[in-house]
């Protein structure tokens, strides 16, 4: 008889959930329900979209263990019953700036770095506390735990919710690659560092508990509709951990994810401290380290440039492959949401170089392409200039798909680019962690890559993305390939 396991992936823009076969990690069948395009919201979405993908999804009467993954960073705030203080200001909502320039001031940028491996960003769960002890002060001091996303779809699933009170609060778990992203945890000593907590929001609250790798969180509650009562939960982990989990990410392979944020990161043995500010030090879902850099605008700058052209995403990348490379000069910076890194949260993006000639449908479609990849692959200088090696960048994520994205990245990288077969990796690192509670272990299910053809090198591209930065005045906030930036003592191979 087949045994069942299923990953839950409660992201940015939607839940999914897949139902696999613990054998062979295949994917048996899925459901999914979208989430609010705002970005503060009330965390009741998030459950009610979980409950809703799992019907979708044919319920999970069958399965044996559950996990969730999710969108790290974005905070829960809960009372003393459990019942929620406030709504929740996602990663990427840029109104946190301010608090983040505050935090940084108060105790210096090298501080943070020092103490949790994090260069502080807007995004980071330590400032949203600021930002609600500033915004909404009342709320703040009601606040008697903080959870992330991912933590509290757990809790939820465990039958807890408002007025479990205390000992409800007590059952609270997080795992590392969750804690590493508040920057209110050390890489070093793998625990919270709650002096930094407390100076964020003014008062210490319950922090989730920290679980291994392979623990079980819990078991499921009674009364969740489509889910029986007394299934095992899994630890779960932060959507990037996750994918690298069911990637088998290995030294030297970089993966570049493009979701709704573009998402740059590799395995180390140990935390990185890059004080040059654009590589976060993460922890992944091994025990190991997942060094990391993000941008705020990725896959969603193709839905605006096939909105725009009032095409599809399959004709946007055939525009794209029409026109040559560099789009006839005609560069675009794509700041649509501000921009993380850089640090340019009040930016919007650019179009420069227009000209009568140049500015067509198929220079207009690549320069999109091309902009937003501009702004990932910086990251891999970022990463090198901490020591890290780079031998293969694995394309990940919705875009991914795109013969226009896949031709253009070979065009601006100097590794080869494989990419991995296409499947829902952040529900499969989650199906995964479900399965180790049953077995002990984690499973080894197979990941198909395919390496692309090389392409001829198109180094031009990236000069023009610098000009343009330059002309506008941001060159000297993007990575220095020959920065001495990190730490480069923190960094081991991850077979020592």
């Amino acid at each position: 008889m087949t045994t069942l396991v299923a990953g839950i992936d409660s992201s940015t823009q939607s839940c999914k959930v897949s139902v696999r076969d613990l054998e062979t990690g295949r994917m048996v069948r899925e459901g999914k329900a979208v989430h609010p395009a705002a970005t503060i919201l009330d965390p009741e979405c998030w459950w009610d979209a979980l409950l809703l993908a799992v019907n979708r999804a044919g319920g999970l009467q069958d399965v044996a263990a559950i996990a969730v993954s999710g969108q790290q960073h974005t905070p829960i705030f809960l009372d003393a019953s459990g019942a929620v203080t406030a709504q929740s200001p996602l990663w990427n909502d840029t109104g946190s700036h301010p608090q983040m320039v505050a935090l940084n001031e108060e105790l210096g940028r090298d501080e943070w770095i020092r103490r949790t491996g994090l260069p502080l960003t807007l995004s980071d769960t330590v400032v949203k506390l600021r930002w609600l002890r500033d915004v909404d002060p009342d709320a703040a001091r009601r606040t008697a735990a903080v959870a992330v996303v991912h933590d509290w779809l757990t809790w939820r699933l465990m039958g807890f919710g408002a007025g479990s009170g205390a000992a409800g609060l007590d059952r609270l778990t997080t795992d590392r690659s969750e804690a590493s992203g508040t920057a209110y945890w050390s890489g070093e000593t793998e625990q919270y560092t709650p002096d930094l907590f407390e100076h964020a929001f003014g008062h210490a609250a319950v922090l989730p508990r920290i679980l291994g790798p392979l623990d079980t969180a819990g078991l499921t509650g009674g009364g969740l509709p489509g889910i029986p009562a007394g299934i095992p939960l899994g630890v779960g982990s932060g959507d990037n951990a996750a994918a690298s989990l069911a990637l088998g990410l290995a030294e030297g392979d970089v993966v570049l994810s493009l979701g709704t944020s573009g998402v740059v990161y590799t395995r180390t043995a140990s935390p990185v401290h890059d004080y040059a500010g654009y590589v976060c030090s993460y922890a992944d879902a091994t025990g190991d380290h997942l060094p990391l850099v993000a941008t705020l605008n990725a896959a969603r700058n193709f839905d605006l440039g096939a909105a725009l052209l009032d095409c599809t995403h399959a004709e946007l990348s055939a525009l794209a492959l029409e026109a040559a490379p560099g789009s006839g000069g005609l560069t675009l910076l794509p700041y649509f949401e501000g921009e993380r890194t850089p640090d340019l949260p009040h930016e919007r993006g650019s179009l420069l170089g227009a000209s009568l000639l140049n500015f067509t449908r198929p220079n207009f479609a690549r320069a999109v392409i091309e902009g937003t990849l501009a702004s990932q692959t910086v990251m891999l200088d970022a990463l090198r200039s901490c020591g890290i090696s780079v031998s293969r960048l694995l394309l990940i994520g919705g875009a991914a798909q795109s013969p226009a994205v896949q031709q253009i990245l070979a065009q601006m990288v100097d590794v080869p680019v494989a990419l991995p077969a296409f499947d829902e990796y952040v529900t499969k690192g989650a199906a995964l962690q479900a399965a180790s509670t049953l077995t002990g272990a984690f499973p080894s299910w197979p990941v198909s890559v395919t390496t692309l053809p090389p392409a001829s090198p198109e180094p031009h591209i990236g000069a023009q993305h610098r000009a343009a930065q330059s002309a506008l005045g941001y060159a000297s906030l993007y990575p220095d390939p020959v920065r001495p930036g990190c730490d480069q003592s923190e960094v081991h191979s991850i077979n020592e």
